[in-house]
Parts: structure tokens; sequence; C-alpha cells
């Protein structure tokens, strides 16, 4: 495969994909580790669906760059795809000394969250969104729950009022989904974070942006400014969806949720099996060849995205587990791998179960309205995303007696 073949591109940003993105992740596997694949009308991609390659491009920090500007300079200015790829200063598009830099400032910043601090703002979020919908018995537990659930608990994080919440839940659900709406999300994240920034900037407070401003790295307004916008974005968007997908997949099985109630299975089993078999950012883990070179049988040129599919890498290891061909190795790669993996996993965990079992202890008897099979999915070609999961319970206010501590 080469990007002069004749193998039509698989086109990801169809509203197919989101239907059916095993459909799309078997075309792309017919044509090799790596498949042509369209991100967008117009921009093309090679995608990555085979663990050893995609291990290799991630670990490849001489062949590869995370750097997209040359990329950039070829796609037009409304490209629906640009406001999750273009070029900026932080750690997910930097190499070398810069992303040491910025990394090691961001691992810093959060290693000074406490656990027991941070899943007192979970519980916190948590009291607060059942205050909204336990009295009336019905919800829909991704846009009454798992995405205002991340806004809350990032806004506090990051020295926010709950009442910003909103802002930031629109804004980043827009540019994830890579539509029509993409540059005005774009937008409306980064005048989020440069007005945050400045503020923290004329006075300090106690949260991650005066952290990262007052780290010896010494980074600039700016930089920090870079730094809060990756992880504000890379934090909140993914989180609420592995909420979201874990609760979809505990309350479609009647088994499975009577466990977790009786305590007999942890949600961590929930939330991991998310991670190994319907990752929250499906397609991302993107490089650029710094040459042309041929890799795992498909001639890469530079200013083309390479992509991981994790989304595919997931499907296909569960196929192997199914067909009794299980890899010696069958951890997932949800956090990606190398020098580029996620720094943050551990909090990432601790916020999704921790706002599950905060919420089926205030609310034990969920039940789903839809059938799993019938759920409906967001379209982009990034993410892996419900549009909803419509849920009723028993009435119950926060404020009754017996709650839970």
């Amino acid at each position: 495969m080469t990007t002069s073949s004749p193998v039509r591109p698989v086109r990801l940003w169809e509203d197919g994909f989101a239907l059916d993105p095993y459909g799309y992740y078997a075309a792309l596997r017919a044509q090799g580790p790596v498949g042509w694949a369209e991100l967008a009308p117009g921009v093309p991609a090679y995608v990555v669906t085979e663990r050893r390659a995609a291990l290799e491009l991630l670990r490849d920090t001489v062949t590869f760059s995370h750097d997209p500007r040359p990329w950039e300079s070829t796609v037009a200015g409304d490209s629906p795809v640009l406001g999750m790829m273009r070029w900026r200063p932080n750690s997910l598009f930097a190499d070398g000394a810069a992303h040491v830099r910025y990394r090691a400032s961001l691992i810093d910043a959060f290693d000074r969250i406490e656990p027991h601090d941070l899943r007192d703002r979970v519980h916190r979020a948590v009291h607060v969104l059942v205050s909204r919908i336990g009295p009336r018995g019905q919800a829909d537990l991704v846009g009454e729950f798992a995405r205002p659930l991340m806004a809350l608990v990032f806004n506090s994080l990051f020295g926010l009022p709950d009442s910003q919440s909103e802002r930031l839940d629109r804004a980043l659900g827009m540019m994830m989904e890579g539509g029509a709406q993409a540059a005005e999300g774009e937008a409306e994240f980064g005048g989020y974070v440069l007005e945050l920034v400045a503020a923290k900037a004329e006075l300090r407070g106690d949260d991650l942006p005066s952290w990262l401003l007052d780290h010896p790295a010494g980074l600039s307004p700016e930089e920090v400014a870079w730094q809060v916008f990756l992880t504000l974005g890379a934090g909140h968007e993914p989180t609420a969806n592995l909420v979201s997908n874990a609760l979809s997949r505990i309350l479609g099985t009647s088994v499975y949720y009577s466990t977790l109630t009786s305590g007999a299975r942890p949600v961590m089993d929930a939330v991991v099996e998310v991670l190994h078999h319907e990752t929250p950012l499906a397609n991302y883990g993107i490089h650029y060849a710094r040459s042309p070179v041929t890799f795992h049988g498909a001639w890469i040129r530079p200013a083309i995205p390479v992509v991981v599919s994790y989304g595919a890498l997931a499907h296909f290891a569960e196929q192997e587990v199914v067909s009794g061909r299980h890899p010696k190795d069958a951890s997932h790669l949800s956090w990606s791998a190398g020098p580029h993996a996620c720094p943050v996993k551990r909090h990432t965990l601790l916020i999704a179960t921790e706002a599950i079992e905060r919420l089926t202890l205030w609310l034990p008897d969920l039940e789903p309205v839809v059938e799993r099979e019938q759920l409906t999915w967001r379209p982009g070609p990034f993410h892996r995303s419900l549009t909803s999961l419509p849920v009723r319970f028993s009435p119950r206010s926060p404020d009754q007696p017996g709650d839970p501590s």
C-alpha cells in the first residue's frame, strides 16, 4: 500500500464509522498493518492497526516526529480536524528537550494532587449532579452525568468555579467531533484557557495553572496556557467517555451490575474492560515521518499523519482472545506507549472508578432504558463516545437519611 495506490481511503469521518467502527477497522486491516484512510474530506492519513507496528511507531523518536507543522501547511485553514491536530507548544506536539521540559512540568504539577483530595473533588461533583437528577428518577448518564462531572472536577483542579463547567463541556465536545462546529469549539476553548491563565498570572491559587506558572522549568504564561489547553482537553473528553462507556457495559449486563452493586466485582473491572475493548480515544497517537520511509509494508511520506488506531488494536486483540489466539502481551495500549505515554493515568483511573462507585451508591437500582446494542455514538474520527445513556431509577435526594458518607 502506497499513497499512489488505487486503494480507496477508509473514510473515518463518515457517519457510518460511528455506527460500526469495526467494519472500518476490518477494511483498514485488510490493507496490512498500516492502512490508508481519511480523517476528514481530503485529509489522508496512514492508520496503524497492528500491535507490533503501533509499539514500534510509538517508541521510535528517530524516524518519526510529533511536530505537525509540515502537514499543517498542506491543509485548508477550515479543516475540521485542525482543532485536534494543529501544532501548539505543549508536550503532545514536541520532541526532544522541549518535550521533556513540558512533560516534566505536567507530571510534577499533577503529583501535587493527593489521591484523597482528588477523591473528595469527585465525590463533591457526584453529589452536585445527583442533587439535580436524583429526584426525577430518570437521567441521561452521558449529558447529565459523565460529561458535566468531568467539567466540574477539572474546573476544580484548574481553579475555576462550577458555573464555568457548561462552557468547557460545550467547547470540547464541538472540537472533538471534528465537524462543522469544530473551529467554533476550538476558538471557544482557546479563549477559555487564555482567560484562565491570565487570571492565574495576576493572582495565584492552589491549582494546576498556578503550579505550572511557578514550576522551576520557567514556563512562560503562553507555554502554561498551551499545557493547560492540552491537559484540560485530554483529561475531560476521554475520561468522560471512559466513564460513560464503562457504565453502558455495566448496566447492559444484569449479572455484571448485580455483582458490582453487591461488591463482589470491583468497578475497576469494567473500566479495564473498556480500556481493552472500547477505548475512549479510538484513533490518535499521531506521528509524522521525518523523511520518506518504508514502515511495515507501507511507503510513508512526510507531511501525512500516521495515526495509531487504539480502537482497532483493541478490537483485533479481542478477536484473538475469542479465537484462542491470545497474544503473549495482552496489555492494552489505551494509555499509549513510549515517551509520549499518558503521564497521569492513575489520576484518570481514580476519577473514573470513584465516579462510578459513588453514582451506584447513591442510585443503586439504575436500569437502562435502551438496549446496549441500540445506543448511538457521536460522529468523529478520534473518539468512541456515546451520544446518550438513558436510565431510570428510584427517585432519591442526596439529603435524605441513610445516604453514603
